[in-house]
């Protein structure tokens, strides 16, 4: 069973700064009636946060906040090296010294930033007639300390990049929640968390060792196996049928691409070396193009970007007698579709997120080779079946395939054999929750499978659940303020229990 305390790495932040020799400061109460610019700038007086200036995108205003943090909780504070975390303040305009609620959104990935608001528009704006909303970049992302592959490339050995690493998992990035929250919220009060995707595996980890800071949590897309050991291989199994009907969906939908992605399967097959070149130095494989279903087959709208991608497949033949070859647009829109180049921490560290005192193992490629008939595209094309797009899955070869992981092959290899990860989640805790919460499940997800969604819900005591096959995993993003509108309505009484 999971261990029914935090462990060691996760502690509490409250604790962490009141004994800080930087902060011994008592924390006296913040009256409610107190202006917010006191706060404000008592925090950025202070050597872990910095609080900027407002700024302006149509209807929202914003400000940036940056803390230094611990890299590792466990140890003394002064003893830890330190990372940055930074994250965005948006409010509606004219609220920006308003006492209003705060909300924490946690952003899918892992290895992935938060949204950059360009204007009051979707979930964001809705957000906003109610909260003051706190988008973190969570560590290693975007303005967080960023693990990018240039940056990654600064450590000497593999090894020393792995204990780097394994800091970087939702344990810390609660920390992290924790350590920003009790800087941020007026009394160090609690706030409402958003989770999506994997924020939502984020934010089932708070709920697990620090429940304390939360006063509602809202899960779209995000409820995650929870487990003992690696559960990574009951996730790849049990979403295997989901990706083969997403593929007949697709292919139900643009039948002639049946055709065209066999045709390019034989020509990779044919190719020298098995591939061709792509524009960033790596190759282009038949197993390689299967990993476009990551990208296309669970989101909205998906398949059609996924269409018109193989509507321009080919170079037209301007010379006669030239030879057939896959254009630049298609193999550059490859590579822009997959990500790694700007965001390796998600292939680095995604099997990770589903183990607790056990390795991976390299799942993904284990449980693919137990239905290899099904997936081979080779053999797919040559017997004239439709060749199957996978979901999200990491394999060993994609640091040897796709140019910027493969300085980080071995770290690869070492994170998927590594046994030692803490826990993630407090089963004991969960049953006995009293935060309300409330999930989107949606039943097509082809990211966070809907039996595995509906296990874990199970375990939270109180959960409220909306279930629909209205929205993909998408749903936040494509539903505008609908989603979140929905799941708030649960959670304050507008939606009844029936």
């Amino acid at each position: 069973m999971l261990a029914t305390h935090a462990p060691p790495s996760l502690i509490n932040p409250l604790q962490l700064f009141r004994s800080h020799s930087l902060f011994s400061r008592a924390i006296s109460p913040i009256s409610a009636t107190r202006s917010l610019f006191v706060r404000t700038v008592a925090s950025m007086a202070s050597p872990d946060h910095v609080a900027g200036t407002w700024y302006s995108v149509p209807e929202l205003r914003l400000r940036n906040h940056r803390f230094v943090v611990p890299l590792d909780y466990s140890l003394e504070p002064r003893s830890s090296p330190k990372i940055s975390v930074f994250a965005r303040e948006v409010v509606a305009v004219g609220k920006e010294d308003q006492l209003l609620p705060y909300l924490l959104f946690l952003q899918g990935g892992p290895g992935f930033e938060c949204p950059r608001p360009t204007e009051a528009s979707g979930w964001i704006h809705k957000a906003c007639e109610e909260f003051r909303l706190i988008l973190m970049d969570q560590r290693g992302t975007g303005l967080s300390t960023p693990l990018t592959a240039s940056s990654m490339s600064q450590f000497k050995s593999a090894e020393d990049l792995v204990d780097y690493l394994k800091h970087f998992r939702a344990d810390n990035i609660v920390n992290d929640a924790e350590f920003m929250r009790v800087r941020l919220v007026p009394d160090a009060g609690p706030w409402t968390v958003l989770g999506q995707s994997y924020g939502g595996f984020c934010a089932v980890t708070y709920l697990s060792f620090a429940p304390q800071g939360l006063r509602q949590v809202l899960l779209t897309g995000g409820t995650p196996p929870i487990g003992n050991g690696c559960t990574a291989d009951t996730v790849y199994r049990v979403c295997s049928e989901q990706i083969i009907l997403q593929n007949e969906k697709y292919y139900k939908r643009y039948p002639e691409d049946i055709e065209i992605v066999r045709e390019v399967v034989n020509y990779l097959a044919a190719s020298e070396g098995g591939g061709v070149l792509l524009p960033s130095g790596g190759i282009l494989t038949p197993r390689g193009l299967q990993t476009l279903g990551l990208s296309y087959l669970g989101t909205s709208a998906g398949f059609e970007r996924l269409h018109y991608m193989f509507e321009g497949v080919w170079d037209p033949v301007l010379v006669p007698g030239a030879p057939k070859q896959i254009s630049y647009y298609f193999l550059n829109a490859f590579e822009r579709s997959i990500a790694f180049d700007t965001n390796p921490l998600y292939a680095l560290l995604h099997e990770s997120i589903y183990c607790q005192g056990a390795s991976s193992s390299w799942s993904a490629h284990r449980i693919r080779s137990e239905d290899e008939g099904k997936f081979d595209a080779i053999k797919a094309a040559k017997e004239g079946r439709p060749v199957l797009f996978m979901g999200e899955m990491i394999f060993p070869w994609m640091f040897d395939e796709i140019h910027a992981l493969t300085k980080f092959k071995d770290a690869a290899h070492i994170l998927a054999e590594k046994q030692d990860w803490p826990p993630l989640y407090d089963t004991n805790m969960l049953n006995n929750n009293k935060v309300p919460v409330a999930a989107a499940v949606y039943y097509d997800d082809l990211f966070v499978n809907f039996k595995i969604a509906m296990e874990t819900a199970s375990q939270i005591a109180g959960i409220r659940l909306w279930i629909t096959n209205e929205y993909m995993h998408s749903g936040l993003r494509d539903g505008g303020g609908k989603v979140f509108e929905h799941l708030m309505g649960m959670l304050n009484g507008k939606k009844p229990l029936f």
